[in-house]
């Protein structure tokens, strides 16, 4: 599927020697792992409808990834957004299910178990750049559009970071939380952005010429024509050279090759029919046999 590109924010730096200084660092490894799983559950998510991940980016409270996503419908941003926060309710739940059968390993797994939990949580609040902020824009973008419901969703954003920093002055009167003014910080700095920035790219091919001297696999695979282009897009894989055996019911009407996928790929509407984009003439339709 292609190289994944690694970025840091100078707020992670400076969130990360606060966890050293505080003697708290393995919580901050710790959960930064969590973070970054937290995106592969998105990435997984994007896969099976045709999009890879691009480039994570560690910010001080989560990640987020890069890339675009214009094409995708919104039911289908509200799936990817949800993907994240439960792959970290399945990993704790998975590590609890573990305490009960090894309760020894209770120890070495508590903080994964509190990261992953913690993560799903907050990301459930509604408000942008948050997972549950981008669920609620999909869901009003469906009834008020896009325009509008980014303007909603930057607005709560931005009042859940100033909330956050209020909450971070008043503790200053009894001990400072520092962990309350990062992520304020990465509440606004998300909001603010005029475009959503956590996306995703098409998957075409990783190809080169220098994997083909040493030799790839084909991947071939079947669809009927009236499936859609995101669904062949979800099927591909980018490392290997890929061919779609198109079908009309029981009849084999075309086989799109790698190059001829790339195009469509490149240039369809994903929502569209595989079928729109066959010139396969009668003649050379194959009939399949029965048994």
């Amino acid at each position: 599927m292609g190289g994944i590109g690694f970025d840091v924010h100078p707020l992670f730096f400076l969130f990360g020697v606060y966890y050293a200084l505080t003697g708290r660092i393995t919580v901050f490894i710790v959960y930064t792992l969590t973070a970054v799983i937290h995106e592969f559950g998105h990435s997984l998510a994007a896969a099976k409808r045709g999009y890879r991940l691009n480039k994570i980016i560690l910010m001080p409270f989560g990640a987020v990834v890069t890339g675009n996503v214009k094409d995708l419908k919104l039911r289908d941003q509200a799936a990817i957004a949800l993907a994240g926060p439960f792959t970290n309710l399945a990993l704790g739940l998975f590590f609890v299910a573990t305490w009960w059968l090894f309760p020894e390993t209770y120890a070495y797994t508590d903080i994964a178990a509190e990261a992953n939990f913690t993560l799903a949580a907050v990301n459930f609040i509604p408000a942008y750049p948050l997972d549950g902020g981008r669920i609620i824009y999909s869901v009003l973008g469906m009834k008020f559009g896009e325009k509008k419901a980014f303007k909603i969703c930057r607005a709560t954003g931005i009042i859940l970071s100033l909330l956050l920093f209020i909450m971070f002055i008043l503790t200053a009167f009894y001990s400072v939380n520092l962990s309350l003014l990062f992520f304020s910080a990465f509440v606004f700095f998300g909001a603010a952005r005029r475009k959503p920035e956590n996306e995703f790219v098409k998957i075409y091919s990783a190809l080169n010429t220098e994997n083909l001297k040493h030799g790839v696999r084909v991947q071939r695979f079947a669809v009927d024509k009236s499936a859609t282009v995101k669904t062949v897009m979800g099927m591909m894989d980018g490392n290997v050279l890929n061919e779609a055996e198109i079908f009309d019911g029981e009849n084999s009407v075309a086989v799109l090759k790698q190059k001829r996928l790339s195009e469509i790929m490149e240039t369809a509407d994903i929502y569209s029919p595989i079928g729109e984009f066959l010139t396969i003439p009668e003649s050379k339709r194959i009939i399949l046999k029965n048994g």
